[in-house]
């Protein structure tokens, strides 16, 4: 397992900070010699960190520590990644988790992705890849507060509207039609966004990863479907409730619902 930093190119210089120089990153990985040597190449590029070798280390630190992002392994002693990121969502809701997974489980990956991954992170991996999908995880999930400013076109626009559902846009939040706030990870919100902001227009998988920021993956790679598919599920509930995401065969994805701005 140590040649998943091996041949990378080196981590950029301590001192230079991360997104948020109070990010911290639990790092769940029981190969102690990886484990320590990601956890030392966060902090020397401005993260917090901590490193943990299973499941009961994990629950263990976040009962005790405030944990911004997971970095979590899918092959652990005991119970395995896949596992443990299912107990996550039930118990940290939008947690922020990006899975560690070898080269080539694409099974892993997507189901990974399909219980609430906000990304993955393929063996072997480089210095600059791990920091750049932390960085880009943490940005995602961040505060609406800690976020730059919208250009001034959008700044006007509180909410949005479709259907029954609300999405307010300073808090980041979906609202459901009861009102009540639909538990929502990074990506799917960044999608939902990309959604709501081309609707009635066919998105290529393409186009969804550059309006969304998401970079989950290749276009190519099953990731697109799976991330859509879980917000398809959650706007749409169980079969036959009203269609929302329409899958344009050879094409892409397309957004029914009509989308109303107010301030």
């Amino acid at each position: 397992m140590n040649a998943a930093l091996s041949g990378s190119p080196p981590g950029e210089p301590p001192g230079r900070r991360g997104l948020d120089p109070e990010a911290h990153v639990l790092v769940v990985e029981d190969d102690a010699s990886m484990r320590h040597l990601i956890a030392r190449l966060l902090r020397e590029n401005g993260f917090r960190s901590t490193g943990v070798r299973d499941g009961r280390e994990m629950w263990e630190t976040l009962r005790n520590t405030e944990v911004d992002l997971i970095l979590l392994d899918v092959m652990l002693p005991g119970h395995s990644g896949i596992e443990l990121l299912r107990e996550l969502r039930t118990e940290r809701g939008a947690l922020p988790v990006v899975m560690v997974t070898a080269k080539g489980s694409e099974a892993d990956r997507v189901l990974g992705l399909d219980l609430g991954a906000d990304d993955y992170l393929p063996k072997p991996f480089g210095r600059r890849e791990l920091l750049a999908r932390v960085r880009a995880v943490l940005r995602r999930a961040r505060p609406a507060a800690a976020a730059p400013a919208e250009p001034a076109a959008r700044t006007s626009v509180q909410r949005v509207r479709f259907d029954s559902w609300t999405v307010d846009l300073a808090r980041r939040e979906l609202l459901g039609p009861g009102g009540t706030v639909v538990d929502l990870s990074g990506a799917e919100y960044d999608l939902l966004l990309a959604f709501i902001e081309h609707p009635h227009r066919v998105l290529a998988r393409n186009q969804i990863l550059e309006l969304s920021r998401g970079r989950l993956a290749d276009p190519n790679d099953r990731s697109v479907d799976v991330l859509v598919s879980r917000l398809r599920r959650k706007l749409e509930g169980k079969e036959g409730g009203t269609a929302m995401i329409k899958t344009v065969r050879g094409a892409g994805y397309m957004f029914l619902p009509t989308v109303e701005r107010v301030g």
